[in-house]
C-alpha cells in the first residue's frame, strides 16, 4: 500500500493563486510562497494529504514555457524558498508533488537560445524536434522547429535524444534532492515519448520510496500510460466529464457507463494503477459554473470520493467559487486567492468546505474507498448505488441528482446497514452512533430502503465497521 493511493490532493496553481505579474520581468525574486504556506492549515483541515503545486520554475510567462528547470521562477522567490515551502508542508503531514514540463521549453532556455545563436553550429541542435534551417516563424528566427499546440513559444524537447534524456533526470535528481520533492506530474504526458517515461519510471523507482509520477493525459487508453512500467497514474478526464454532464443530464448511465469503461481498461484495479480524479483543474470551468443546478455540488462531491480512483481538489472550490473559461485567457480559471480572505466563510462556502472536509474524513477511515473493489447495485438516470469492497469492508454509496426526493431500494449481505455520512442541499452530517434511530436504514425482507433527499447522497456500512470510527463522528 502507497500513500499517494490513499491521499486526497489538493491543486494549486502558484502564479496564479499568489497574483503574480504574467510576464516575467527576470528581476529581484519576490517570495510569494510564503502567501502559499498561508493556505496549509487549510489544506490540512481539509483532509488533504498531498499538494500537486505547478508550474514552478523559472519561465517567461504562464510557466510551461520554462527557461530554467533549476531556479524557482523569480515571481515566486528563491530555491530557498521553495526549500522551507516543502520543509514546512512536510512538518505538517502533507506531501509535495512538482509540476514537471518536459515536453516542451520556452524559448528563453539555454539550449534554445544557442540554438538561435549558433544555428548549424550548436551543440543542442538535435535538443528540438524537426529543426529547419530553410524555414522561418513570426519570430524571425531564421528556422522554424516543431512546437506544443502551434505555439512557438513552446518549443519540443527531443525526446528520442537520450542527452536530453538525461539533462531531464538529472533535473529530476536536483528536485529531490534539493527540495525533498515526493513525486512529479508530468505536463502533457499524452504526447510524451513512452520509452522516455519508462525511464523515468525506473529512475523513480530507485530514487525515493514510493516517488509518485502522474502524466496529464486527456483523451485515450488510460492503461497505455497507466502500468506497472510506465507511470502510476493519469489525469481521468473521461470521468471529469461524466460527472458534470451526467448530473446536467439527470444521467447517471453515463457516469456508470464511464466507470465500467475504465474498469474494462484495466485501471483502477490494483494499488499501482489508479487514476487521479477531479471534478476541475488549471484548464477547465470550475464545477460550481458548470453545473446547471449548483445543488448537484453535494452528489458530484460524494461521487468524486467514492468511485475508484484518487480524489483532488483545485484550489478555491472548495469554496463553490466561479470559473469560466474565456477564449484567450485561462486567467479566471486562476485567480488571487488570499488566505485571509476566507478565513470566516459563511453560507454556502462554509457548508461546502464542511462537506469536503467530513468526506476526506470517511475516505481517510475506510480501506475499500481507497483500495476496493467497484460493483453496481442501483441504477437509474436519476439514482444511483454501487458498492466497494475489500475484504470484509463493504461500503455502499447512494446518490440522486433529482430535484424531488427519492425512495430507492437494494439487496445487500451486509446485515443491517447504517449511514456513515449523509448530505444533501442544506447540510452534511456524519451519524451519531449514541443515536442509532437517525442513522439506521429501513430493512424489508431481503431488501433495504432508504430515502433520498433532492440533489443528496449517503454513504453506507455495517454497524461493526461503523463503530470503528464512532469516537471520531460529528455533525455539522
Amino acid at each position: 500500500m502507497s500513500w499517494y493511493n490513499e491521499t486526497v490532493f489538493y491543486h494549486i496553481y502558484p502564479l496564479g493563486m499568489t497574483g503574480a505579474p504574467f510576464d516575467n520581468p527576470y528581476g529581484e525574486p519576490v517570495n510569494r510562497l510564503k502567501d502559499v504556506e498561508k493556505w496549509i492549515p487549510h489544506i490540512k483541515e481539509l483532509g488533504c494529504g498531498a499538494i500537486y503545486i505547478g508550474p514552478l520554475f523559472e519561465s517567461k510567462s504562464h510557466g510551461y514555457d520554462t527557461t530554467d528547470y533549476k531556479k524557482l521562477d523569480g515571481r515566486l522567490g528563491t530555491n530557498d524558498d521553495l526549500k522551507a515551502f516543502v520543509s514546512y508542508c512536510h512538518k505538517n503531514g502533507i506531501k509535495v508533488i512538482f509540476d514537471g514540463v518536459f515536453n516542451h521549453v520556452g524559448r528563453d532556455f539555454f539550449a534554445f537560445k544557442d540554438l538561435k545563436e549558433k544555428r548549424e553550429g550548436s551543440q543542442y541542435r538535435d535538443w528540438f524536434c524537426n529543426v529547419n534551417f530553410w524555414g522561418n516563424n513570426e519570430f524571425n528566427d531564421g528556422f522554424s522547429y516543431d512546437n506544443w499546440g502551434g505555439y512557438n513559444i513552446l518549443v519540443k524537447l527531443n525526446l528520442w535524444n537520450q542527452t536530453v534524456r538525461d539533462y531531464l533526470f538529472d533535473v529530476v535528481r536536483f528536485w529531490v534532492s534539493e527540495f525533498d520533492v515526493d513525486g512529479i506530474r508530468l505536463d502533457a504526458a499524452d504526447v510524451l515519448n513512452f520509452d522516455f517515461m519508462k525511464q523515468l519510471r525506473g529512475l523513480a523507482n530507485t530514487i525515493k520510496p514510493d516517488f509518485w509520477l502522474m502524466g496529464e493525459v486527456i483523451h485515450g487508453e488510460y492503461i497505455r500510460w497507466v502500468n506497472e512500467g510506465t507511470l502510476h497514474s493519469v489525469t481521468n478526464y473521461h470521468l471529469h466529464k461524466a460527472l458534470y454532464s451526467g448530473h446536467n443530464d439527470h444521467n447517471y448511465f453515463e457516469i456508470a457507463h464511464t466507470v465500467k469503461r475504465l474498469q474494462d481498461m484495466g485501471v483502477n484495479r490494483n494499488e499501482g494503477c489508479m487514476l487521479y480524479n477531479f471534478v476541475d483543474n488549471h484548464d477547465v470551468e470550475r464545477i460550481y459554473t458548470k453545473l446547471n443546478n449548483k445543488d448537484h455540488f453535494v452528489p458530484v462531491h460524494i461521487l468524486l470520493y467514492t468511485l475508484p480512483g484518487i480524489p483532488s481538489l483545485y484550489y478555491g472550490s472548495e469554496y463553490g467559487i466561479e470559473g469560466k473559461k474565456e477564449k484567450f485567457s485561462d486567467a479566471s480559471l486562476r485567480p488571487l486567492m488570499k488566505a485571509e480572505d476566507y478565513q470566516n466563510v459563511e453560507g454556502k462556502a462554509e457548508e461546502f468546505v464542511k462537506l469536503i472536509s467530513l468526506l476526506s474524513e470517511v475516505h481517510g477511515k475506510y480501506k475499500a474507498l481507497s483500495y476496493g473493489g467497484y460493483r453496481q447495485v442501483v441504477l437509474t438516470n436519476r439514482q444511483y448505488v454501487f458498492a466497494r469492497e475489500n475484504g470484509d469492508e463493504k461500503i455502499y454509496i447512494a446518490v440522486n441528482n433529482d430535484e424531488n426526493d427519492a425512495v430507492v431500494r437494494f439487496n445487500a449481505d451486509s446485515g443491517r446497514l447504517f449511514k456513515v455520512f449523509s448530505a444533501g442541499r442544506d447540510k452534511a452530517i456524519i451519524g451519531d452512533p449514541e443515536k442509532e434511530e437517525d442513522y439506521m436504514v429501513s430493512q424489508g425482507n431481503n431488501y433495504y430502503e432508504i430515502k433520498l433527499e433532492p440533489c443528496s447522497g449517503m454513504i453506507l456500512t455495517s454497524k461493526n465497521l461503523l463503530n470503528d470510527i464512532g469516537g471520531n463522528m460529528k455533525g455539522c
